[in-house]
């Protein structure tokens, strides 16, 4: 018999993933399902976008790319991070991937040996904590619950620092919150960090451009910090290029030629065809996602009133992304037809099956009192997913 190796016995499954799949699974049984699981626009990449993936395989863009990426690709990231972030990384200060999750990957087999901690502020995305474990570090989580808005604050953070600590991860806006960290937020975190010049932080920033109302703002601004930072970024979100896999990197130059290192020996370089389709992107205004982005905002209303409207839910209003992350342990200890929720695993579980709407348990993300809620989905198909939670829900004594 073949025996499979710890580090993968050891991995969790991406709920976000085996939630997508049990959906598959039901609507295969005839099932009407609506899966509010995965984070994926559900908007088509814009025609601009498509059109130079065109071009590039007309110009035969078809073979090996350099392992970080091509030059003219990181020169149109170099010039997007001026533009949108006013952060200055040069070409060779920039690493392109198969995604941000590489990117993520790349940067924390960099960096984290053995036995080093990495703070996660809790709730997280999914992946930080299972790439970290597969670097063999110790994952330290420092909590922010509802009442803070699900951020951290830089007390927090010095408390959860060791002298092992090497990183520390986290997203605004945040993935699975849609909680957006502000300037004056960040600059609390940097003055923290820069009293432990040896700690990376990894800031991920895929949602950038789906904001609302608030200018985004990224942490490697403050210079005293900058130089420790890795902002972490991506088409998949704003530009709904979930399939065509890239994101990239900005960190200081010994950074960036380690990422290139790693990714060498894993992937090397991403797509051809993808890359050349995403210098129109980076060069393309932010406006190009407005009407999207406003959609999405839409929505978000539209998800909050209807929780509203069910007793025993408690959410906050996310100030980007596209989920909500409300707060449901008001059902736990509560049953209906012999199943009794002790979870937000059970409650997932109970609405799939009572309410056929697919959720992800907030204990994926670190939070157990709460579950996810994505809104990348029609107006009518998210007014009848609610629907039926409200029935499901209220049913439950």
């Amino acid at each position: 018999m073949i025996e499979l190796s710890e580090r993968l016995q050891s991995m969790e499954e991406s709920a976000t993933i085996a939630m997508s799949q049990k959906s598959r699974e039901l609507r295969a049984q005839g099932k009407d399902v609506i899966s509010l699981s995965l984070g994926e626009p559900d908007f088509h990449t814009p025609d601009f976008i498509k059109d130079a993936a065109k071009q590039g395989m007309d110009d035969n863009f078809t073979t090996y790319t350099p392992v970080p990426g091509y030059l003219d690709l990181r020169e149109a990231i170099s010039r997007k991070f001026k533009r949108d972030n006013n952060l200055d990384y040069s070409p060779d200060q920039i690493v392109v991937s198969t995604g941000a999750k590489q990117s993520i990957a790349n940067t924390v087999l960099s960096i984290v040996n053995p036995g080093d901690d990495v703070v996660i502020p809790v709730p997280y995305w999914v992946s930080y904590k299972e790439i970290v474990r597969v670097a063999e570090g110790n994952v330290v989580t420092v909590s922010a619950g509802i009442e803070t808005d699900f951020k951290i604050t830089g007390a927090q953070l010095e408390a959860a620092i060791t002298p092992k600590t090497k990183m520390m991860i986290f997203s605004t806006p945040c993935n699975p919150t849609g909680s957006v960290y502000s300037k004056e937020e960040l600059r609390d975190l940097a003055d923290v960090i820069v009293k432990y010049p040896n700690m990376v932080v990894i800031c991920d920033e895929i949602y950038e451009h789906i904001n609302f109302g608030s200018k985004h703002e990224s942490l490697a601004q403050f210079e005293d910090v900058k130089n420790q930072v890795v902002t972490v970024n991506g088409v998949s979100k704003a530009w709904a290029m979930t399939g065509w896999r890239l994101g990239y990197i900005g960190a200081n130059t010994e950074i960036a030629k380690a990422c290139s290192k790693i990714q060498g020996q894993f992937t090397s370089g991403t797509c051809s065809i993808t890359q050349r389709a995403v210098i129109a992107a980076m060069d393309a205004d932010p406006s190009e996602v407005a009407d999207m982005v406003k959609a999405f905002e839409s929505r978000r209303s539209l998800v909050l009133d209807a929780l509203s409207q069910i007793e025993g839910v408690k959410a906050n209003v996310p100030g980007g992304a596209f989920y909500v992350f409300p707060d449901v342990s008001y059902f736990y200890g509560k049953e209906f037809d012999g199943q009794k929720i002790q979870d937000a695993n059970d409650l997932a579980m109970y609405l799939l099956n009572e309410a056929l709407v697919a959720l992800v348990s907030g204990e994926a993300f670190g939070d157990p009192n709460c579950i996810r809620i994505s809104y990348a989905a029609s107006e009518e198909t998210l007014t009848e997913a609610m629907r039926r939670l409200k029935v499901a829900l209220e049913k439950l004594k």
